[in-house]
């Protein structure tokens, strides 16, 4: 790895690891009314301030579901934008992620660290299966999507499958996010 990776890699670690112990000593920032109450602060431009947090949050690596939650608080009449906002956001970590895992050289790192794990996620991922696989993490709430991101950057998945499958799973959830908890919030209201 050349010296301009690692300083990048470090920087990032860096950057994750204080972002990590900021989440951990306070918890109570990352719930979606707190989300929520932030992005008010931004009154003349709530939707802009939204759309921003969403596609920074993927240099984070923190979990899109507060962030989807705290959307359909702050705009519970706008369902189908805060669907699109946070599923750009999604794609957008997604699609960083993926790249990003080639770049720093995460697959000469796990063929190095388990060679036969890697030829088995990769003939895993790579099968007809494969795009099902990536579908159904990027569906299930607690699975964190970025690291099927990692992997399937990591044993050069076909991007658009890659991309496609990520959507659709996202989009599941998505939709059950925005409209079950937007009609909680207007069933409240």
């Amino acid at each position: 790895m050349n010296l301009g990776k690692k300083i990048f890699l470090l920087g990032w670690f860096i950057f994750l690891i204080a972002c990590l112990g900021y989440y951990v000593s306070h918890t109570d920032d990352f719930t979606p009314k707190h989300i929520t109450d932030f992005v008010r602060r931004f009154e003349g431009h709530l939707l802009l301030a939204y759309f921003v947090i969403s596609f920074l949050r993927g240099f984070t690596l923190m979990p899109s579901t507060p962030f989807v939650i705290a959307g359909v608080l702050l705009f519970p009449e706008n369902k189908i934008i805060v669907l699109l906002i946070s599923l750009g956001g999604i794609l957008f970590s997604a699609t960083l992620i993926y790249f990003l895992s080639e770049f720093l050289g995460f697959d000469s790192y796990f063929e190095k660290m388990a060679p036969e794990k890697m030829v088995s996620i990769t003939t895993k991922i790579n099968s007809p299966w494969g795009f099902l696989f990536v579908v159904l993490w990027s569906f299930f709430p607690l699975a964190p999507t970025d690291l099927v991101c990692y992997l399937a950057g990591t044993v050069r998945m076909n991007f658009l499958r890659f991309i496609l499958a990520v959507a659709l799973g996202e989009l599941i959830i998505c939709l059950f996010y925005t409209y079950s908890i937007g009609s909680l919030n207007l069933l409240q209201g």
